[in-house]
């Protein structure tokens, strides 16, 4: 059977993941979840939006006669790839995710490790400082709890309401990020403790090591647990998993 690949979407790495596809012949649909205004062009067709949960992705695997699911999400996107991870197994189609190695602390990095957002969110009970708040906007209303600081938002979109904190600059930008230039956007707003998610990857860890240098701390948001599945870490490792894949038991 010709593959007919699903690729859930939305990191740099699920696009290079798709130049590869379209350039090896493979037909396929990328799908993003639509937070995004303006996701980056892809050289597969594209949906936009959710499935329906866990049951509504099964069904869409089987009206399209889906023969593969990669899941190249964002590492802090555990719903959808909680859901993929059921809906494959229902639909009997297999599933593999393309992911990041995470980051680890280096010798002179400062990190706080928390567990969730939560965490974060009670670690920043503290005295007023400048924070680079590095968490995308979906998580910014929970910290609302701890308007002392002056925070620094870094987002792929502009807001759509006011951010819940009542000193805050937006800086609207998308990655790739550089080391140079993070260095020069913490200095300027005297960043004095950076708060991220351990993406991984290369795209976003300009401002790691960017803290690194000036000695700023950092308050490290742990991945979510996510269930057992195949997990990939590069291109070449997905398209010979694709040629292999059975889908006789969707595994």
């Amino acid at each position: 059977m010709e593959p007919n690949l699903l690729v859930l979407g939305g990191t740099t790495e699920a696009t290079a993941l798709c130049r590869a596809l379209a350039k090896a012949g493979l037909r396929g649909t990328i799908s993003f979840a639509g937070r995004v205004a303006r996701p980056v062009r892809q050289p597969l067709p594209q949906r936009i939006g959710g499935f329906g949960g866990a049951a509504g992705l099964s069904q869409y695997l089987r009206d399209t006669s889906t023969t593969h699911v990669i899941d190249a999400t964002h590492p802090f996107a555990a719903q959808m790839s909680r859901n993929a991870v059921t809906a494959c197994a229902e639909a009997r189609v297999p599933l593999a995710a393309l992911t990041r190695a995470p980051w680890n602390p280096q010798p002179d990095d400062r990190w706080t490790e928390v567990p969730d957002i939560a965490g974060a969110v009670a670690a920043l009970d503290r005295p007023a400082e400048c924070v680079m708040l590095a968490i995308g906007r979906m998580n910014l209303p929970a910290f609302a709890p701890q308007p002392q600081h002056s925070y620094l938002l870094r987002l792929v979109d502009p807001p759509e309401t006011a951010p819940p904190f009542p000193d805050h600059h937006v800086v609207v930008d998308r990655g790739p990020f550089s080391v140079a230039g993070d260095l020069a956007l913490m200095r300027d707003h005297r960043i004095s403790l950076v708060v991220s998610k351990n993406s991984g990857g290369t795209g976003a860890y300009a401002k790691i090591v960017a803290a690194r240098k000036l000695g700023v701390p950092v308050i490290m948001i742990a991945r979510p647990a996510l269930p057992h599945r195949a997990e990939l870490h590069d291109t070449a490792a997905v398209l010979d998993w694709i040629a292999h894949a059975s889908t006789d038991l969707g595994v």
